[in-house]
């Protein structure tokens, strides 16, 4: 897949829903109701982060949901790229860029949405094909003001935003004309995940569904 490729893919992800949930699952027999709960309330692409080690039991239980579309996060390796790949993911995050992990998803067919985090990065990653990034971490990195300085010189790159976003600022966020959608963990709170409480995680993801983007 070439990094053009990547970025059409990405960009049509990116507007199924102006929110990406970002997922950090510790236990995968919980996977699929959430998936369902967050489909179901709108947001059809979900992010899990493969920072435990039930993530990748998580993205097969999650593959299986009607509707939904899940992707794997924090790659960081070809090995990552491998395992995402065979565990059902079909979209693929990562919080920086490297050539390793670039050429890695590209050989593995599989759409990355790579982090970038200056304007520098952005560019370069520009160079390679890839239109659409993640803006990572985005409050750390100067918030919403940053990211619209980053796109009045580079207004070819479109981004997700990601980190430290929630929905006090995921509004001003996605009225920027250079982002797509935000990604964030606000709509599947881990108390509600341990609680098994759907119908509450149904609601926080249509509530994020109905915010306006420009």
């Amino acid at each position: 897949m070439t990094p053009q490729d990547a970025s059409i893919q990405s960009e049509k992800l990116c507007r199924l829903a102006p929110v990406i949930p970002v997922l950090v699952i510790d236990d995968a027999s919980k996977a699929r109701a959430l998936a369902e709960a967050l489909v179901k309330g709108g947001l059809p692409v979900l992010e899990v982060t493969l920072r435990t080690p039930a993530a990748l039991d998580a993205i097969r239980e999650m593959a299986k949901v009607e509707g939904g579309v899940v992707g794997a996060g924090t790659l960081l390796t070809p090995a990552d790229v491998k395992a995402a790949v065979e565990a059902g993911a079909k979209f693929g995050v990562s919080p920086g860029a490297t050539e390793t992990i670039l050429t890695a998803c590209e050989e593995a067919d599989l759409p990355l949405l790579p982090g970038a985090a200056t304007a520098s990065e952005a560019m370069k990653l520009l160079e390679r094909g890839y239109t659409v990034q993640k803006f990572f971490p985005a409050e750390a990195n100067g918030g919403v003001p940053a990211l619209k300085a980053i796109g009045a010189p580079i207004p070819q790159v479109k981004f997700c935003p990601t980190g430290g976003v929630s929905l006090k600022n995921a509004e001003t966020y996605l009225g920027l004309s250079n982002t797509l959608c935000v990604g964030g963990s606000w709509v599947a709170p881990a108390d509600l995940v341990a609680a098994g409480d759907w119908a509450g995680i149904e609601a926080l993801a249509r509530e994020a569904a109905a915010l306006p983007r420009t």
